[in-house]
């Protein structure tokens, strides 16, 4: 069992105080994620600041979706997975895409499978990526920004999905609909 407390706006740090406001603002709750974070409030500012910037970065709500959900189920965040379930259904994002991201099934555009083939390529071998494979991605339609755009993605995610692994971070009721397991 995990002994990372969960903070709230009374408990937290004092510099974890605002960056929490900001998560209740932004999320209109404060996730579990960010209440463990709060510890570091180092760490969850740069969380934040990643997340905002992957927001921002060049995918669409269907790419990033891919790129996010591929690195958590990949990682196997047991949190990650439901909230980006939660997140996808805010994007309007096809409930087919976030069931094949899930489930580890086929997704029906070769577009986003390659997409989903070049992340897990990324996060399996750390970067190294052959050639012939990249020439596939930018076959597919991507380009040099997608690629760096998912090595953004990723360091989002290895601070969410480690932090969970660490702190076996409750899934919150909003995302409870949504629990999965590797």
């Amino acid at each position: 069992m995990s002994n990372f407390e969960l903070y709230n706006l009374e408990t937290a740090p004092e510099a974890a105080k605002p960056l929490l406001e900001k998560s209740i603002k932004g999320f209109g709750m404060l996730p579990n994620l960010h209440a463990i974070m709060a510890e570091s409030p180092a760490l969850l500012d740069a969380y934040q600041k990643l997340h905002e910037l992957a927001q921002n970065a060049s995918f669409d709500k269907d790419e990033l979706t891919v790129v996010w959900q591929t690195i958590n189920v990949e990682h196997g965040c047991h949190y990650c997975v439901p909230a980006h379930t939660a997140i996808a259904n805010m994007m309007s994002v096809d409930a087919e895409i976030t069931e094949a991201l899930r489930n580890q099934s086929p997704l029906k555009s070769v577009k986003l499978e390659t997409l989903r083939d070049t992340t897990l390529l990324m996060v399996r071998n750390r970067g190294i990526v052959e050639q012939a494979d990249i020439d596939t991605f930018y076959t597919a339609g991507f380009n040099k920004q997608n690629l760096l755009d998912i090595v953004l993605i990723l360091a989002q995610k290895v601070m969410s999905n480690f932090t969970n692994h660490l702190a076996e971070t409750p899934v919150d009721d909003a995302f409870q609909t949504f629990s999965w397991s590797k």
